[in-house]
């Protein structure tokens, strides 16, 4: 099991950060509440993962935090919730806020996050409560501090954001439109993703 990597960051893509580790690139898929911590292109992180193993495939999760990794696992635990709905989970909402959500019996709150119908949400909250009463952020998500667009230009930034909602699940016209509705020509493409996942 990959527990922990540490490398050069090649490319952002949001969800997916290929990762340079001693000259092996990994391609390792985050939750937008990740993205939003990353250093720039060219930098050094370190991620704590999750290696996820089918018939057909090797899926790696990477997280900032020790909390967003038991998250992930926990919701991996929850009967119907795959790896891309957890990630989905992670990149709508923060934490914190979905912690609430569970332990405070909040399941209209939880059906704004996409993919999670009633049923989920209830299914969720019945799973998830009493492992999550003990929980504490000992890093809570600034989102005071957003990152600034990069040099590539307006039109890539739109371009990264709708990619990152088509690897989530939407089609091209759905997270265009979503992306649109919401962009105000300032925001980078990790706050155009968030938004545009609230707003569906």
């Amino acid at each position: 099991m990959i527990g922990q990597l540490r490398g050069k960051i090649l490319e952002k893509q949001p969800p997916l950060l290929l990762l340079d580790v001693n000259g092996v690139g990994y391609e390792i898929d985050a939750p937008m509440s990740t993205f939003y911590r990353l250093p720039e292109k060219g930098q050094e992180v370190t991620l704590l993962t999750h290696l996820v193993v089918r018939e057909d495939a090797h899926y790696l999760f990477g997280f900032y935090t020790g909390e967003e990794k038991s998250l992930f696992r926990t919701l991996l635990k929850v009967n119907g919730v795959g790896p891309k709905l957890a990630l989905t989970i992670l990149s709508s909402i923060e934490p914190d806020e979905f912690v609430r959500c569970i332990v405070n019996n909040e399941p209209d709150n939880l059906v704004r996050v996409p993919g999670v119908g009633k049923k989920t949400a209830e299914r969720l909250i019945i799973e998830m409560r009493d492992k999550l009463s003990g929980w504490q952020s000992n890093t809570p998500m600034d989102l005071s501090v957003l990152k600034n667009v990069e040099k590539n230009g307006r039109n890539q930034v739109i371009q990264d954001a709708i990619s990152a909602m088509v690897a989530l699940g939407y089609k091209p016209p759905e997270a265009s439109r979503a992306i649109a509705k919401i962009d105000d020509g300032h925001m980078n493409s990790e706050a155009l993703i968030r938004g545009a996942l609230r707003a569906i």
